[in-house]
């Protein structure tokens, strides 16, 4: 008896995807994409944002440390007047004494790089008006030369302020913190002193030393008045 055959189906491929189950998997790569996406795009806006801001805040501290020279440079005048006539003591001193309110001032809205140098002038100022905490004998740091300097320049003492300044000339670079303060009053000794060409040469060897990483206007705006 012949046994029974049976019918046997060779599968020579798989069964074709559906529509749906491949719209499915396209979709699910999609997402993905989209996944990885999504962040770098964030991100690159993020920076956009950040250098936009950072560019804006760079522009209006330089704008107010620009103006807040400016500003102090002209108060200084008033009271020193234009260099070519000294002035008496006594018409300093009354000078100081009518626009100590506006130093007061400077001094409290001064941008965070000028404050100490600022606050430093106001306590000259006081010092030379009142007498109270008398500045030392002698300095123990370029600070304290730096102070006495200006107390000198305050009381009309052109020669006592460049022999404050003068040990500091060769040390004063870009990296001191107290350099600015130190050119800004080299700058103050010649204008009182009437000494043109010796604040052009100043002035040359500061922007030679700093190369654009200093704010060379407030002295531009000194030499000026000389």
């Amino acid at each position: 008896m012949a046994s029974p055959t049976k019918a046997r189906e060779i599968q020579v491929q798989k069964p074709a995807q559906s529509l749906a189950h491949f719209q499915t998997k396209l979709g699910q790569g999609e997402e993905q994409d989209g996944g990885l996406l999504k962040p770098i795009l964030i991100g690159v806006v993020s920076l956009v944002i950040l250098g936009a801001a950072y560019g804006t805040w760079s522009a209006w501290r330089a704008q107010a440390i620009e103006k807040h020279e400016a500003a102090l440079s002209a108060l200084q005048m008033e009271v020193e007047g234009d260099g070519v006539a000294p002035l008496a003591p006594a018409e300093v001193e009354k000078r100081m004494r009518e626009r100590l309110g506006r130093l007061e001032a400077l001094a409290a809205s001064a941008p965070s790089s000028r404050k100490a140098a600022t606050m430093d002038q106001l306590t000259t100022w006081r010092l030379a008006l009142d007498g109270k905490g008398p500045a030392p004998a002698r300095a123990e740091d370029a600070w304290g030369h730096i102070r006495l300097a200006q107390r000198a320049l305050a009381l009309g003492q052109v020669q006592e302020a460049r022999a404050q300044l003068d040990p500091l000339r060769t040390k004063a670079l870009p990296g001191e913190p107290w350099a600015e303060a130190f050119w800004a009053g080299q700058m103050d000794v010649n204008r009182l002193a009437g000494d043109r060409a010796q604040a052009l040469k100043d002035l040359a060897e500061y922007k030679a030393r700093f190369k654009g990483r200093g704010d060379a206007t407030a002295l531009e705006n000194l030499l000026q008045s000389i």
